[in-house]
């Protein structure tokens, strides 16, 4: 074999290898899966309460396998859900998505906004991917705007709680959790909410914000917070098998891009991470369509299992 057969028969092999990549990337974005999680910060002697806490759906109204599978969440029956936001991906994706919810709006919940509630998602330079923070804000010259008003008032009339820069209390299994939530950091929308001093007595204190950033994360520790749901990574969406994500899409640490943690030391539970508030990022449910892939690391929903302390 001649050094130019061998080097046409490398280039190949490069190349199957890396087609086989595309389409394993673009088949794992409907490998839905259901993580679980379990968080010891209820009062000693309290039953468990279970949270399922969903993020980044980016649906558009053909992902049918999308909509049956987060419908068929609701027979986890979990007493409270928390959706941290980038529900829509298209401008007649409102319908499906409550379709979708539908099920779940049977249950107490609360919600925030991500960017991709406000505005449908558009083309970009596939470079920016390996910015660590490629934010939107400056970047879309004329946004498409996405119905989220409309989104937001239905889920307030099934009786979810809007934590839209704002604080509220949400009665779960005979719970009572106090809530605190911002808008979409990732377009500078987040203003935290003073302390109302109002909530009485509580059970837990939560955090709810679509995007973990520093600031935000800080934020929710000071005011004492115990758990912080957040979203908008996506895990990383691409990521290399044993090392993990490339980038967060935000400035909180690679490390951190989705599972449990704690904040701001590291917990599961503590080595060194004494008084840290328990931090769940979830990687989400789907991708733009604009870049409809996922490399090791599958389209979440969590199951987040509150326990009492020992």
């Amino acid at each position: 074999m001649t050094a130019l057969t061998k080097a046409a028969t490398g280039l190949a092999a490069v190349a199957a290898a890396g087609l086989g990549a595309v389409a394993w990337a673009a088949a794992e974005t409907r490998m839905f899966t259901l993580r679980e999680v379990t968080v010891p910060v209820l009062p000693v002697g309290q039953p468990d309460l279970r949270v399922l806490h969903i993020s980044d759906l980016h649906l558009t109204p053909s992902q049918h396998d999308k909509i049956a599978w987060v419908r068929s969440l609701a027979d986890l029956a979990p007493d409270l859900v928390v959706d941290t936001g980038d529900n829509m991906a298209h401008v007649g994706a409102l319908a499906p998505l409550l379709h979708a919810l539908e099920p779940l709006m049977r249950i107490p919940g609360a919600f925030v906004m991500g960017s991709n509630d406000y505005f449908a998602p558009s083309f970009k330079n596939p470079a920016r991917y390996l910015r660590a923070d490629a934010r939107l804000s400056g970047v879309i010259k004329e946004p498409v705007r996405l119905p989220a008003a409309e989104l937001a008032a239905a889920l307030s009339v099934a009786g979810w709680k809007d934590l839209t820069n704002r604080r509220d209390v949400v009665v779960a299994d005979g719970r009572r959790i106090a809530l605190v939530g911002v808008d979409d950091p990732h377009l500078d929308r987040d203003v935290f909410p003073a302390s109302e001093g109002g909530a009485g007595d509580v059970d837990l204190r939560m955090g709810v914000t679509h995007a973990p950033y520093v600031r935000t994360l800080d934020q929710m520790h000071a005011d004492g917070s115990e758990v912080v749901l957040a979203g908008h990574t996506h895990g990383g969406q691409l990521c290399v098998p044993f090392y993990g994500a490339l980038v967060t899409n935000c400035d909180i640490d690679r490390g951190r891009a989705k599972g449990l943690h704690g904040w701001p030391g590291p917990r599961p539970d503590q080595p060194d991470g004494h008084d840290s508030t328990w931090l769940n990022v979830c990687a989400g449910l789907g991708t733009s369509p604009y870049a409809p892939l996922r490399f090791a690391c599958r389209p979440e929903a969590v199951l987040v299992t509150l326990t009492s302390s020992r």
